[in-house]
């Protein structure tokens, strides 16, 4: 089956610095870099490296044409990834030494998709294939249905988190994949517990504490690896990328946690967002390796 991943893409302008800024503090990096990143551009390369089908549905600018060169690369099907007139969004990402981070958004192009843009991509679409969404873009509702009418299952990442935005996306959603922060502030919103959140499927991440899936009345939980994180921008992107592709080929929930859970570990020990999502034999040598030691 095929995922279609209507996302964000921006250019990550990176900058280590010896803790994260306080207010009205001027504040010396100790390095920059600037590469590929947002976290639809993270998911869909996420999806492609585990071994998925990934078409990518989004909108650069003139600026960012090498964003999609890199993309497709990556094995991701970028033939709806459009260039029009508006600059590409961009992230000015601060990490510190302990691989914390803090980010501000500008995102240009990402909002300025058309319906016209997102019926093109969905034509060839139909049952048995995942359409995937988060907040860094415009139309994720009506892309929802549009992709709900033609079969497809909607996974949604409610994230950079906004309440209102999570409230209208739920009745068009399978599975919902948030972090525990994400996940109290909806149960707040809502009203009620975390088990309860009306989604028929709910991921939740807890960072070094590992990760749960409730399916049907059923909870899997998974350990996450002991790894020492340098940093952990795009951590949660890669881990929704591997455990749906792997979802997508068939592998059981369990499995696809397990599979995600070392992705994500393998990530965090790498600078960057996109840059440092291994491969699906890079993740495979280390679940092999971590049997072993076990």
């Amino acid at each position: 089956m095929a995922i279609y991943n209507l996302g964000s893409v921006n250019i990550d302008h990176v900058y280590r610095v010896p803790h994260l800024p306080e207010p009205g503090e001027t504040l010396a990096s100790t390095s920059f870099s600037s590469g590929l990143g947002g976290k639809g551009a993270n998911q869909s390369i996420a999806l492609a490296k585990a071994g998925g089908q990934v078409f990518h549905i989004g909108a650069i600018g003139e600026d960012g044409r090498w964003l999609a060169d890199q993309m497709a690369d990556a094995g991701v099907d970028t033939q709806y990834l459009s260039v029009i007139d508006v600059p590409t969004g961009h992230a000015i990402i601060n990490v510190d030494d302990e691989a914390e981070n803090v980010i501000v958004l500008f995102t240009g192009a990402n909002r300025a998709l058309t319906e016209d843009m997102v019926n093109e991509a969905l034509s060839d679409a139909g049952t048995g294939d995942w359409l995937l969404l988060q907040n860094e873009t415009n139309l994720g509702v009506y892309a929802a249905k549009a992709a709900k009418a033609k079969g497809l299952r909607v996974a949604y990442a409610a994230a950079p988190f906004d309440a209102e935005a999570a409230i209208e996306m739920l009745p068009v959603t399978d599975l919902l994949a948030v972090n525990h922060i994400e996940a109290a502030q909806l149960s707040k919103a809502l009203g009620v517990a975390a088990t309860d959140l009306p989604v028929s499927q709910v991921l939740i991440t807890h960072g070094a504490d590992g990760a749960s899936l409730r399916s049907g009345g059923e909870e899997i939980f998974v350990d996450a690896f002991k790894v020492d994180p340098v940093d952990t921008t795009g951590a949660g992107d890669t881990f929704l990328g591997f455990f749906l592709a792997a979802l997508d080929l068939g592998q059981s929930a369990k499995d696809a946690l397990g599979f995600a859970s070392a992705a994500s570990a393998i990530q965090v020990t790498k600078v960057g967002a996109a840059a440092a999502i291994p491969s699906a034999e890079e993740v495979e040598k280390f679940l092999q390796e971590a049997q072993r030691v076990r």
